[in-house]
């Protein structure tokens, strides 16, 4: 399918959102539910304590969780598959003209991400594509360049990574990357590969989860890689100091539901394997979420006022299981309108 050049700018009308939803309704797989806990930089799951402030000594111990982290493969298509278990998501396409691979989660992880490339064919890795510049998509970037991988990503993943950065919502503090680690080919708003007889559309999505976020949509195999402006049954992590906000996250979810229909499949950035159900019950959440936190606070009301009326209640059993507790979500929200 091809994308749609409408509906991409944000409007606050929830009714608005379901119109639009309603346009490119489809039936299809329910997801699979979420089974562990995922590896994301985060506090406790469910924590409802304000976020402390992380230091580099738990990106030390997230990066060492990744040494030992064991992979699982899914295969979507013949010829492209999904990775899992250790920072994001990584999506695969095998075939003659070299293994293309999207993200690149920690570092350490390098030898069981190797083993599991190397269970999908002999063919060497030609193109590793970032879909936003946050270390649990890019920490082994520098590897696999040095395996023969040319890097591409947005130019704000570029940007980040050359220049030391803070994530603020989590306290967190990275240095610049080392030379081999940063893109090599960037792009702005799309761009078109062909690989291995399938075309792949990179389009940025505008500022959303971070302000550097992509997603590659596999034409003819049907798939959709979303990267972090999805995570599939848990609260997403909204990325502030990288201008990402919730009114992006809901544009970049309409946006990639434009494109889907009953049959695609769907890569979040974290959470199982999604399709277009799923993902319109993630979207549904956010646009509710949205509404009630910005009624709130256009009523001037605190951020701790707003936590104080829970307005996630009737979603935390589902979406609060995750490492993003549901105070903390809600504030991510409010400091983002």
């Amino acid at each position: 399918m091809s994308e749609k050049s409408a509906g991409t700018g944000f409007d606050a009308s929830r009714r608005e959102f379901f119109r639009r939803a309603g346009q490119f309704a489809g039936a299809g797989l329910a997801a699979a539910a979420v089974s562990r806990a995922l590896p994301v930089f985060a506090q406790t799951a469910n924590s409802e304590k304000p976020m402390q402030p992380l230091s580099d000594e738990r990106v030390a111990k997230m990066r060492a969780a990744g040494a030992t982290a064991k992979l699982t493969t899914q295969k979507l298509t013949e010829h492209i598959s999904v990775i899992s278990g250790s920072g994001g998501n990584v999506g695969v396409l095998t075939g003659p003209d070299g293994k293309v691979v999207i993200d690149s989660s920690y570092a350490t992880s390098a030898p069981q991400l190797q083993a599991a490339l190397g269970a999908l064919g002999n063919e060497p890795i030609r193109l590793l594509i970032n879909t936003h510049w946050h270390f649990d998509h890019t920490d082994g970037n520098e590897w696999i360049h040095n395996a023969g991988g040319m890097i591409m990503a947005h130019e704000n993943t570029r940007a980040r990574l050359a220049s030391a950065q803070e994530v603020a919502g989590l306290g967190l503090h990275f240095a610049a990357a080392p030379a081999a680690a940063l893109p090599q080919q960037t792009i702005s708003e799309q761009a078109n590969l062909y690989f291995n007889q399938e075309s792949l559309a990179l389009r940025y999505y505008q500022p959303a989860h971070t302000d550097s976020d992509i997603f590659i949509h596999f034409e003819q195999g049907n798939v959709i890689h979303a990267g972090d402006i999805f995570f599939n049954g848990i609260y997403p992590f909204i990325d502030f100091s990288s201008k990402g906000n919730i009114a992006g996250m809901i544009v970049a979810a309409n946006r990639t539901l434009a494109l889907a229909d009953g049959q695609t499949k769907i890569i979040p950035g974290h959470g199982p394997m999604a399709d277009r159900d799923s993902m319109t019950q993630y979207r549904d959440m956010l646009v509710t979420v949205h509404d009630r936190v910005a009624k709130l606070k256009q009523a001037g009301k605190s951020v701790d006022e707003v936590v104080a009326v829970k307005p996630t209640a009737e979603f935390d059993a589902r979406w609060g299981k995750g490492m993003i507790g549901n105070d903390f979500f809600v504030k991510l929200v409010y400091d983002t309108l």
